[in-house]
C-alpha cells in the first residue's frame, strides 16, 4: 500500500470536479445505492466504464434499477491513475476500465469492507486500485478484518492519491467520517464544491 501525498495538482483537481459535477447529473449519474433490505449506504455514488451493483455485488453494462448505461471514463481521469500508477514500482501498470465516484457529505462515511468484485484474474494477479481524494478531508480505515477498533487511521486529504496492489490488494478499509471545512479554499473557490468529498476509485476488471 502506498500513499502519495498532494499527486493531483490543482489544476487537474479542479477539471475533476467539474467532470464529475457534469457527469453526475447525466444518464447513469450519482445515486444512493441500496442493499437488498433497502437500507441506503451513506453516500451518493456514479459508475464509470462499468456500472457496480450493490445487491449482487457485480459488474454489468447499464444499472439495474433504471437501465443506465454506464458513463465512459475521461481520457484526463485515466491518465492521472496511470501516472500515480507508474510511479510506484512495487505495482504492475493497469488499464483502468473501472472508475467509482463516491461523493461523501460531511456526514457521509463507509464501512470496513474489501474491493473483490473484479475479474478472479485481476485479484490473483494483485493488480492494484488507485484511489483518488477530493475536498475535505477524510479518515480512512484499513486493516485485516472488519473490526474497526483494530484499525488503522490515516487522513485522505485533496489530491492524495493512495494505491492498493498485491498483498495489500484486500485489505478491509473503509471511511469513519469527513472533516468539515477542511477542503482548499482554492478549490471551493473555483469549483463552488459543496461540502463533502469526492473519492474516485480506479480498478481493472
Amino acid at each position: 500500500m502506498v500513499l502519495l501525498k498532494g499527486f493531483v495538482k490543482p489544476e487537474d483537481q479542479i477539471g475533476m470536479v467539474r467532470m464529475c459535477r457534469q457527469l453526475g447529473k447525466g444518464p447513469g449519474g450519482f445515486y444512493r445505492p441500496s442493499y437488498k433490505n433497502g437500507a441506503k449506504l451513506n453516500l451518493w455514488m456514479m459508475s464509470l466504464g462499468r456500472n457496480w451493483d450493490l445487491t449482487t455485488r457485480s459488474y454489468g453494462p447499464t444499472r439495474p434499477f433504471d437501465g443506465a448505461q454506464a458513463p465512459t471514463i475521461p481520457d484526463a481521469f485515466k491518465m492521472i491513475a496511470q501516472t500515480a500508477n507508474s510511479t510506484v514500482n512495487e505495482f504492475p501498470q493497469i488499464n483502468p476500465d473501472i472508475c467509482i465516484v463516491n461523493y461523501y457529505t460531511n456526514s457521509g462515511k463507509l464501512g470496513l469492507h474489501q474491493d473483490k468484485d473484479e475479474s478472479e484474474s485481476s485479484l490473483t494477479k494483485g493488480l492494484p486500485f488507485i484511489s483518488i481524494s477530493i475536498g475535505d478531508t477524510a479518515e480512512f480505515l484499513f486493516g485485516n478484518t472488519r473490526d474497526k477498533d483494530q484499525a488503522t487511521k490515516i487522513n485522505l486529504e485533496s489530491g492524495d492519491v493512495l494505491i492498493l496492489g498485491g498483498e495489500s490488494r484486500l485489505l478491509f478499509h473503509g471511511v469513519s467520517h469527513v472533516k468539515t471545512d477542511t477542503a482548499p479554499s482554492w478549490l471551493k473557490e473555483e469549483t463552488g464544491i459543496r461540502p463533502g468529498r469526492i473519492n474516485l476509485t480506479f480498478r481493472q476488471y
